[in-house]
């Protein structure tokens, strides 16, 4: 899930990312505040569609605070008893899988109340977000496309030693050429996915404006958009995609295999953390 039907839900960031424990439950109680902060930077909404939309939200996240986060809890449980042993990439993937299948679960979630505020939208904001998707594909470029190869791939490894050091405490030099070589290899393309990129974004604009031509049909436009976001339309773009996370799931395992006992510990004192977390949470109403 990509853009606005999965980056409204900025809990799933916190879910999937998992920062630091007391950072990861005052996150989720602001996420209401933060999704409707987001939305509004895209939309800039009048005060009507302020308070439609806040409702959608607080309504949304009732749901996701006791349906979802629960299931969360038991997928943190499964990887505490993954965490002690070595690892495969299928088993990997297969727990990316699961990660997904919720992303998308809850996405769908979404679709329906979107669909209500859509037609209300005017060119105006349309135009406000086209500004901000355009700051979002300069920042990409930033990122991912400027400089040398060696310094993307640097910019690369410095993240994702920076994410695996959250759960395994400090890694090794070792452990960080390991990453690098995996990276090194990886079959992820910058510029086929801000290609992607700008192809969703066009799509999302296109329903977002079929909405208002056709209110009665909001909702399957912006479902047709979300199943191109599932499954991409653009030719290649999907055995890309789906290379990509194999090859993460194999890097991911790769690391995982080199870790010390000592690492293994922390990554489980780490996910009983977040498991208490997510119980604290899905029983606060």
């Amino acid at each position: 899930m990509r853009r606005i039907i999965a980056r409204t839900l900025v809990v799933l960031g916190v879910v999937t990312t998992l920062v630091a424990c007391t950072t990861a439950r005052f996150a989720y109680n602001q996420a209401p505040h933060l999704s409707h902060w987001w939305l509004d930077n895209h939309f800039d909404f009048s005060d009507a569609q302020s308070v439609q939309v806040r409702d959608e939200i607080d309504g949304f996240f009732s749901w996701h605070r006791r349906e979802e986060l629960p299931t969360y809890a038991g997928l943190l449980r499964q990887w505490q008893a993954m965490a002690l042993r070595d690892v495969t990439a299928d088993e990997v993937c297969t727990q990316f899988e699961a990660i997904r299948g919720r992303l998308w679960s809850a996405g769908e979630r979404v679709i329906e109340p979107f669909a209500r505020i859509a037609p209300q939208l005017s060119a105006a904001q349309l135009e406000n977000l086209q500004r901000r998707q355009a700051r979002s594909n300069s920042s990409f470029e930033r990122d991912f496309l400027r400089g040398t190869r060696e310094q993307r791939l640097q910019r690369r490894l410095d993240t994702t030693v920076e994410r695996s050091e959250r759960f395994y405490g400090a890694l090794s030099q070792e452990q960080r050429a390991l990453l690098r070589q995996w990276l090194e290899k990886s079959p992820w393309d910058a510029q086929r996915t801000q290609a992607e990129r700008r192809r969703r974004q066009t799509d999302l604009l296109q329903a977002l404006q079929t909405a208002q031509r056709e209110p009665t049909q909001a909702e399957a436009a912006l479902r047709a958009h979300a199943q191109s976001l599932l499954r991409s339309p653009t030719p290649g773009y999907q055995a890309h995609s789906e290379a990509a996370i194999r090859h993460g799931c194999a890097q991911f395992a790769a690391l995982h295999n080199s870790t010390t006992p000592a690492q293994r510990e922390q990554l489980v004192r780490s996910l009983q953390s977040y498991e208490s977390d997510f119980h604290t949470l899905s029983a606060q109403r």
